[in-house]
C-alpha cells in the first residue's frame, strides 16, 4: 500500500494558482495552458476529492471551505518543493573518486605521489581504502580499484600500471653494522628477516621464493619478524629492525632517498603486478577518468625512473 495517498502534482499546482488568482484565466496564463485545460484539472481533483473547491459565481471564483485548507497547505508544500529544487539545481555536484587497493601499494606508493593529483584536481574527493579483501566495484560504490595479482587472473578490461622487482633491502647502518656483514645473499645468515603474514585473499612473493632463485633455499636466518601488512614491514626495516624483501618499485623511492639500500643487487622478477580496474558506473564520472589517467602517467613515470640503488 502507498503511504501517500496524494493527487497528482500538476492538479494541485492548477488547484493553486487558480486559488491565488481566484481565476481560472489568470492560472492558465502563468502555467502556460488553457483555460478550458485548468477548469478541467480543477474539476478533476474535485472529483478525486470528492469535495467541492471553488464556489463557481458568474464572472468570479470564491474558495470553499475546503478549497481555503486545502489551499494554504498546498501553497506552503509547493514553495517548499520549490525552494528545495532550487538549491539542489545550484548545488554543484559533488566529485569523488574511491580507490580500493593494498596497504602496502597505498602507504608507500599511492599516498606520496598523490598531492601532485590534488594540487592539479582541488575539487575532487579522493577517498582510498587500503585493504587485502577484494570487493566488488560495482555493488560497493568504488570507483577504481589497483589489483596486486599475475596478469592472467587480473581480467580483460584491466590495465597493467607495473610489474614488479624483488631485492633485499635494508637501513644503510645495517648494512654497516660491525661483525654483521651483508656483502652476499649468504650473509643472511646474520640477519633478522622481516616477512608479511600470509593472506588468503592476496598471494604475496615471499623469502622462501627470493632464496630458491638464489640457489640458497636451506639458508637459516638468524631470527624472524612478522607483521600484518608490507608497508609496516618496510619500517621496521627502515628503523634497522632486519632485512625485508623490497619490491620495486614500492620501495624505490626510499633506496633514492638513502633510507634504504639494496646490499647486493641481486634481483628477482615477481610473478605479480598492479593492474588498474574501474566500475562500470565511473565511466559516466570524468573525474575518475582524470584520475585512472593520472594514475597511468605517474606508473610510466615511475618505470623510466626506477633504478636499484646499491
Amino acid at each position: 500500500m502507498r503511504r501517500y495517498q496524494l493527487p497528482p502534482l500538476d492538479l494541485l499546482e492548477a488547484f493553486e494558482a487558480a486559488a491565488r488568482h481566484l481565476s481560472f484565466t489568470r492560472a492558465a496564463d502563468e502555467l502556460s495552458l488553457t483555460q478550458s485545460a485548468i477548469s478541467r484539472q480543477i474539476a478533476t481533483l474535485e472529483e478525486r476529492l470528492n469535495v467541492p473547491l471553488f464556489h463557481r459565481l458568474h464572472r468570479a471564483l470564491r474558495l470553499t471551505e475546503g478549497g481555503q485548507r486545502l489551499h494554504v497547505t498546498a501553497g506552503a508544500v509547493l514553495q517548499q518543493l520549490h525552494s528545495v529544487t532550487e538549491q539542489l539545481r545550484q548545488t554543484p555536484r559533488q566529485k569523488t573518486v574511491v580507490v580500493t587497493t593494498t596497504p602496502g601499494f597505498a602507504g608507500l606508493w599511492l599516498i606520496p605521489r598523490l598531492t601532485s593529483f590534488t594540487a592539479a584536481h582541488p575539487d575532487v574527493d579522493v577517498r582510498i581504502s587500503a585493504s587485502l579483501k577484494l570487493v566488488n566495484l560495482d555493488r560497493d560504490g568504488v570507483d577504481l580499484a589497483v589489483r596486486y595479482c599475475a596478469s592472467s587472473t587480473a581480467g580483460p578490461q584491466a590495465a597493467k600500471l607495473f610489474g614488479e622487482v624483488m631485492t633485499p633491502v635494508c637501513s644503510p647502518a645495517l648494512r654497516k653494522q660491525a661483525g654483521k656483514p651483508l656483502k652476499r645473499p649468504e650473509d643472511l645468515r646474520h640477519h633478522t628477516l622481516l616477512h608479511t603474514e600470509a593472506h588468503d585473499d592476496a598471494q604475496v612473493p615471499d623469502w622462501a621464493l627470493w632464496l630458491r632463485a638464489m640457489q640458497i633455499e636451506q639458508l637459516k636466518s638468524a631470527g624472524s619478524l612478522y607483521f600484518s601488512d608490507y608497508d609496516q614491514m618496510i619500517q621496521a626495516a627502515i628503523r634497522g629492525q632486519g632485512v625485508a624483501l623490497g619490491r620495486i618499485p614500492l620501495v624505490s623511492h626510499l633506496i633514492k632517498e638513502r633510507k634504504l639500500v639494496a646490499p647486493f643487487g641481486h634481483n628477482m622478477s615477481s610473478p605479480q603486478g598492479y593492474h588498474l580496474l574501474r566500475s562500470a558506473a565511473s565511466e559516466r564520472k570524468p573525474e575518475v577518468n582524470d584520475f585512472a589517467e593520472w594514475l597511468l602517467a605517474e606508473a610510466i613515470s615511475a618505470q623510466s625512473a626506477h633504478k636499484v640503488e646499491r
